[in-house]
C-alpha cells in the first residue's frame, strides 16, 4: 500500500519551448531577454527593501519617528505588496501580464518619487503603501512570465535560479547604495530606484510580447477587498496593542480584522471566480512551500530592521558601515543562486527546503549567542551568522518558488505565483509588528532591548524547520509503507 499527496491540475506547456517539459533545451536570445526583464523587477524589489532598511534611522532622526511610527515605512510597503498580490497575480492572468507588468511599473516609479519629496510622516507612509500595491502587479507578472515562459523542471528551476541572482543582486546593490547615498540624504533612496524603473520600463516595452495570452475569468474585487482591509486592521491591532492596550479604536480594528478575513475565506467558498481557488491549499507542497515563504521572509526582515537600528542607533555605526557589514549575505546568494537549480533536479526541492531553514536558524542562533558584545569583532561575531543567513536564501528561495508552482495550470500561474509572494510579505508584516511591540519604548543601550525580538525571529525560522521536516519525514513513511 502507498501513501500519496493529492496531484495537483496538470500543467499546460509553453509555446516558447519546443522540447518535452522535463527535458533541458537551449536558450536563444529571446528567452535569456525575457528572463532577463522579468529579473529586473525582481532587482527593483529587492534594491528597494534593502535602501529603505538602512536608511530607517536616519529617517526617524530627521522626522522625529519612534521605533513604532518607523515599522509603518516597511509595514505600508509590505501590506500594500502582500494585500494586493493574490489580485496582482490574478489581473495577470486575466488581464495580460505584458499590461499589468508596465502599468504598476509607471505607479512604482511615481510612488517612489513622491515618497522622496514629502515632508509629512502620513505621507511617506502612504507613499511607500502605493509603492507596495504597485510591486502586487509587477512581482506576479513578472513571475508568472517566467513560469509560463519556461517548462517545468530543469528549464524553470534553471530560471528561476537565475531570477534569485537578480534580487541577491538587487538586495547587495541596495545595501552599498543606501549606505553612500544616506550618507548625503536618506531621500536619494527613494530617488534612485526611479531610474531603474524606468530601465526597466524601456527594456519591457521592447521584449515582453504584445501577444501574450489572456486567460478567461472573472476579477475577485470583492475578496482582495476583505483581504486587505482584514490585514491592515490585524498588523495595526498588533502593533498598537503592547503600547495602548485595547483602547476603542483597537478594538474595533481587533473585530474588523477577525469579520473581514472571516468574510475572505466566506466569499473565496461562494464565488464563481476566486481570488485563491481554496481546494489548492489541498496539495501539501503548496502548503509547505507558502509556510516555508512566510518564515523565510517574517524571520529575516524583522532581522534586518532589528540590525539596522542595533548597528547605526545603539552602536553608532555610520549608514555605509551597516550596508558593508550586510552585504556578504546577498553576495552569497548571488554567488548560489546560479546554481541553486542543479541542487533542486539532484536533491529536490524538500531537501532543499529544510536546509534553508536550518541555515536560518543557526545564522540567528549565531548572533543571539555572539552578536551582543559592546566592542564585537565583525569577523567572529557577525559576518558567520550574515553569512549562514545568505546561504539559507540562495538555496531557499528558488526552491520554495520551483515547490509553489510546480504541477500547476498555465492559467493559474498569476495565483500560485502571487500566493507564496503573499504568504512571504504577509508574514514579514505580521511578525515585523510583534517585534516592533517587542523591542519598542525607550532608547536602547545595548542589545538587551533587541533580544526579545531576536527570539522571536529565530522561533519564526524554526517552527519554519520543522514545518519543512515533516515532508522528508512523511516521505520516508510512505516508503516504508510502500515497501512493507
Amino acid at each position: 500500500m502507498t501513501i500519496t499527496e493529492p496531484k495537483p491540475l496538470p500543467t499546460t506547456t509553453s509555446t516558447s519551448i519546443d522540447t518535452p517539459a522535463h527535458a533541458p533545451s537551449r536558450w536563444g536570445p529571446k528567452l535569456w531577454a525575457v528572463l532577463f526583464v522579468a529579473g529586473l523587477a525582481m532587482f527593483l524589489d529587492a534594491l528597494d527593501v534593502s535602501m529603505v532598511g538602512v536608511a530607517l534611522p536616519s529617517i526617524g532622526a530627521e522626522l522625529g519617528l519612534e521605533t513604532a511610527s518607523l515599522q509603518w515605512i516597511v509595514n505600508g510597503y509590505i501590506l500594500g505588496y502582500g494585500g494586493l498580490l493574490l489580485l496582482g497575480g490574478r489581473m495577470a492572468d486575466l488581464l495580460g501580464r505584458r499590461q499589468v507588468f508596465l502599468t504598476a511599473l509607471v505607479v512604482f516609479g511615481a510612488a517612489s518619487l513622491v515618497g522622496g519629496l514629502v515632508e509629512h510622516e502620513g505621507l511617506l507612509i502612504a507613499s511607500r503603501i502605493v509603492k507596495g500595491v504597485a510591486a502586487a502587479f509587477t512581482a506576479p507578472a513578472a513571475l508568472s512570465i517566467i513560469t509560463t515562459t519556461f517548462k517545468e523542471g530543469h528549464d524553470r528551476n534553471k530560471a528561476l535560479s537565475i531570477f534569485t541572482v537578480f534580487g541577491a543582486t538587487g538586495y547587495a546593490s541596495g545595501l552599498i547604495a543606501s549606505g553612500l547615498l544616506t550618507s548625503v540624504d536618506w531621500r536619494l533612496t527613494f530617488f534612485a530606484p526611479v531610474v531603474v524603473v524606468a530601465g526597466v520600463l524601456i527594456a519591457a516595452f521592447i521584449v515582453v510580447p504584445k501577444t501574450a495570452e489572456r486567460e478567461k475569468g472573472h476579477i475577485d474585487f470583492l475578496g482582495s477587498a476583505t483581504l486587505t482591509g482584514g490585514m491592515l486592521a490585524a498588523v495595526y491591532t498588533i502593533v498598537t496593542v503592547p503600547e495602548a492596550g485595547f483602547t476603542p479604536l483597537v478594538t474595533a480594528t481587533t473585530a474588523a480584522a477577525v469579520i473581514l478575513l472571516g468574510a475572505f475565506f466566506v466569499i473565496e467558498n461562494k464565488v464563481a471566480h476566486p481570488l485563491v481557488r481554496l481546494s489548492i491549499f489541498k496539495v501539501k507542497s503548496i502548503v509547505r512551500a507558502n509556510l516555508a515563504a512566510l518564515a523565510i521572509f517574517g524571520s529575516y526582515i524583522s532581522f534586518q530592521t532589528i540590525v539596522s537600528l542595533y548597528l547605526q542607533n545603539t552602536l553608532q555605526w555610520e549608514p555605509i558601515q551597516m550596508a558593508l557589514a550586510l552585504a556578504p549575505a546577498g553576495i552569497i546568494v548571488a554567488i548560489l543562486s546560479p546554481i541553486a537549480g542543479k541542487f533542486i533536479d539532484r536533491y529536490g526541492t524538500k531537501s532543499m527546503i529544510i536546509a534553508s531553514m536550518a541555515a536560518f536558524v543557526l545564522g540567528y542562533l549565531w548572533f543571539i549567542l555572539r552578536g551582543g558584545s559592546a566592542q564585537p569583532n565583525y569577523f567572529a561575531d557577525y559576518l558567520p551568522a550574515f553569512l549562514l543567513l545568505g546561504l539559507g536564501f540562495a538555496i531557499g528561495f528558488s526552491s520554495v518558488m520551483v515547490q509553489a508552482t510546480e504541477g500547476i495550470s498555465d492559467d493559474e500561474q498569476g495565483l500560485a505565483s502571487g500566493l507564496v509572494q503573499t504568504s512571504g510579505q504577509i508574514g514579514g508584516a505580521v511578525v515585523l509588528a510583534v517585534v516592533t511591540g517587542l523591542i519598542a519604548g525607550g532608547a536602547a543601550t545595548s542589545i538587551a532591548q533587541y533580544r526579545p525580538g531576536l527570539y522571536l525571529v529565530t522561533a519564526v525560522a524554526a517552527v519554519g524547520l520543522l514545518a519543512s521536516a515533516t515532508a522528508l519525514m512523511g516521505r520516508r513513511t510512505a516508503e516504508v509503507v510502500e515497501a512493507a
